[in-house]
């Protein structure tokens, strides 16, 4: 027969290089395939007729010997399609789960926690530790001026239009001075130079915290310290309450950097976010409609805010004042024809927008001041803007502890606004940032600005798009913008006393614009999970009807709620076998896989605690189809009564994360309950942590009676129980199509 093969190859040599014009190097090198599937196959004239047929012909012209690109690639293709259709065969014998662990010397590594502090304690480098707390001393080095400072400087300027309206009329949500905005927009922000991480947010007031400080301030200063800078009711003033929370807010952040728990942003997944900020979205709108309308509506510092001012706004409405409306009116007209039309088409042109808030703002101060908008009709305006920079005053400390619960929570949401709008940054941009270090920035800033009558600050997310869209490189920016406000701060204030506050209302309202799209996504987390659609229509509701504390805590509270109940309910399945391979799938969603007869392959994800082992043991019976209620505890033990004619179980655990003390107690017992069945459990594919947990729970004693046996795979299980110690012989065939 070999022979004869070598006849038959000779034939095909000449075949496939004259008739066929193939070239030679394709031939030599099939031609070493075609000997070694001479000497290792049974078929060996079929080997050498499969080794022709496979050898590509190549097209050659009669006075070249260039094969063409075409022809290569048929060349290349063939010989993948050889490469795939070589069956691969792996013999070797079940292993048990003890010896493998004993022939490759599994140890679990014992870690000295002292030695490993000592470690870390002379890898210490005063200079590197300098640089990571301090951060602009390490990029400050690489920074070019030549490339980086002129974007920096346009940035900055253009985020500071921006301040000056963002910063007042954030103010006023928060019931205080407009130009505590300004201040927020300035001190906090230096520090953040200092020591923040993202190089391209734009920090200052931001509208969510805003509100929420304006809640605290109407709830501890009252309805007519609002706004006010001087005490008139012996009542803590706006600015006391603002400064204290801005001071808490701080400590929180700090208290948070000192045990590194930057990672208390999770908290906060993505749905809960959204549902919350659009939810205070709500509530921004509606304060900002009193200013729209021109009318003065008392203040609802405790629950259904929302509710009760759309009661009072119908009560009122007929006092609407006509020539605030006409402002507002024409001012969201200008800026959405900006935002809507002009924008984008300007994009194309040029990266720097037009400053259509500060148009906005100047253009309402000339008119107010022309008209005489707040004598002769009433308008409300901004009212006194002092000059100069505020005086060192510390926060009125008596207040720590009303404000203290409520502070945590501002502190929650404003970490977890700046560190997500830091992420998006960091990975558009390729650069990193670090989560405790944005504690300590924010924590520090917050502190420092609470002396120089500052309310808390964020990153906001419209001048942060800004800044980067610009082209801002660095924080450099920020230095660039709190320059420009410094001109503000000492000359250019009192030029805006006369300012409708219908216009800034009008701004706030415009800005609003994205936060409100926002209830697109539940549509989006309606579709991916029903679940995650309930916990953003719960946090939604709850902030917009109830109050906005109370629909953060209930967020938080549904997303914990639901990792507990998916906990409680892990993925189980019965597993069967794809034929003539090693491969066992779910036998309910692949339809061609096959039981094994007598053999319950039983799948389960997740974790087994004192929480989840009943579930764990009711899933067990019920998809091995065995009756657990059917057992009796007779003098000789356990007896079964219920026929069936399982007699092993095979447990794929190669999913299971993790099993507590009651977890091994329950599995203990399982196990007994099955070996008085005459059922063996054959344990398959545990992971090293859990296989540690498994030793110390004595559960290799059942191994020592027969109950149980380890396996690495679940074909070693599986082999055992059908085979009995017969070698695994496993064979993988690609089908050439």
């Amino acid at each position: 027969m070999f022979s004869l093969s070598l006849i038959i190859l000779n034939y095909a040599c000449f075949y496939v290089i004259v008739v066929r014009r193939t070239n030679k190097s394709v031939v030599i090198r099939n031609i070493c395939e075609i000997f070694h599937n001479l000497l290792t196959s049974s078929h060996t004239v079929s080997a050498v007729i499969h080794g022709i047929l496979i050898i590509p012909p190549t097209v050659k012209c009669k006075r070249s010997c260039a094969i063409n690109d075409k022809d290569r690639d048929r060349t290349s293709d063939a010989m993948t399609v050889l490469n795939e259709s070589t069956a691969v065969k792996v013999t070797r014998p079940i292993y048990r789960l003890e010896q493998i662990n004993q022939n490759f010397q599994y140890e679990n590594p014992k870690e000295n926690k002292w030695k490993k502090v000592a470690e870390k304690v002379k890898q210490v480098d005063f200079f590197r530790t300098l640089l990571s707390v301090i951060p602009v001393m390490d990029w400050g080095r690489s920074y070019s001026p030549r490339s980086d400072l002129p974007l920096d400087i346009i940035s900055g300027c253009t985020v500071a239009v921006m301040h000056i309206p963002q910063g007042m009329g954030y103010a006023l949500l928060g019931n205080v001075p407009p130009i505590m905005g300004i201040y927020t927009a300035f001190f906090p922000v230096l520090i953040y130079f200092l020591f923040g991480t993202s190089r391209h947010n734009s920090m200052g007031t931001f509208a969510v915290v805003s509100i929420m400080v304006g809640k605290l301030v109407i709830k501890y200063a009252g309805e007519e310290a609002a706004g006010v800078d001087s005490d008139t009711s012996g009542m803590p003033t706006a600015i006391e309450v603002a400064t204290i929370v801005s001071f808490m807010t701080g400590i929180y952040l700090l208290v948070f950097y000192v045990f590194r728990l930057g990672v208390v942003s999770t908290l906060l997944s993505d749905v809960l976010v959204s549902g919350f900020t659009t939810g205070c979205a709500i509530h921004v709108f509606t304060s900002q409609l009193k200013d729209v309308l021109g009318l003065s509506l008392p203040q609802i510092p405790g629950y259904f805010d929302v509710v009760l001012t759309f009661y009072e706004l119908i009560n009122r409405i007929s006092h609407v004042n006509w020539m605030a409306c006409s402002i507002s009116a024409v001012a969201i007209i200008v800026l959405l024809i900006n935002n809507e039309l002009i924008k984008p088409r300007l994009a194309k042109i040029t990266i720097v927008p037009i400053p259509i808030e500060l148009i906005a703002v100047v253009s309402g101060t000339l008119v107010s001041t022309h008209w005489n908008l707040g004598k002769d009709w009433n308008v409300k305006t901004i009212g006194n803007i002092p000059l100069g920079f505020p005086t060192l005053t510390p926060p009125k400390f008596s207040l720590v502890g009303s404000i203290a619960t409520d502070s945590f929570i501002i502190a929650i949401v404003s970490y977890t606004v700046t560190v997500s709008m830091a992420l998006i940054f960091a990975q558009k941009l390729q650069y990193k940032i670090r989560f405790n270090q944005e504690l300590l920035a924010m924590g520090v800033g917050n502190v420092f600005g609470s002396f120089f009558q500052c309310i808390p600050f964020c990153a906001s997310l419209s001048r942060s798009a800004i800044q980067q869209t610009v082209g801002g490189r660095t924080q450099v920016a920020s230095v660039v913008s709190c320059s420009i406000l410094v001109i503000i701060l000492l000359w250019v204030g009192k030029f805006f006393e006369p300012l409708p506050k219908c216009v800034l209302a009008s701004i706030i309202l415009v800005s609003l614009k994205s936060l409100l799209k926002q209830y697109k996504d539940f549509f989006k987390f309606w579709k991916c999970s029903h679940l995650d659609g309930c916990i953003w229509m719960a946090t939604f509701l709850t902030v917009v009807i109830v109050a906005i504390d109370v629909g953060l805590i209930v967020g938080i509270a549904l997303s914990i709620l639901t990792l507990l109940l998916k906990s409680l309910k892990p993925y189980v399945c019965l597993l069967g076998s794809v034929p003539g391979t090693e491969i066992y799938l779910d036998v309910t969603k692949y339809k061609g896989t096959v039981e094994v007869p007598n053999v319950k392959i039983f799948h389960y994800c997740g974790s087994l605690n004192f929480a989840s082992r009943d579930q764990f043991r009711k899933h067990l019976y019920k998809l091995t189809g065995i009756n657990e209620r059917k057992v009796k505890l007779s003098e000789d033990g356990l007896k079964d009564e219920s026929p069936h004619d399982i007699k092993c179980i095979v447990m794929d655990f190669s999913a299971l994360t993790y099993v507590d003390s009651g977890g091994f107690a329950t599995l203990k017992s399982i196990i007994e309950e099955l070996s008085g069945r005459s059922i063996l459990v054959l344990i398959a594919a545990i992971s090293c942590p859990v296989y540690e947990g498994y030793k110390k729970s004595n559960l290799f004693d059942l191994e020592k009676e027969g109950m149980s046996k380890t396996f690495p795979t679940i074909h070693d299980a599986v082999q055992y129980a059908v085979e009995k110690n017969i070698p695994i012989s496993i064979t993988y065939e690609s089908i050439r199509l």
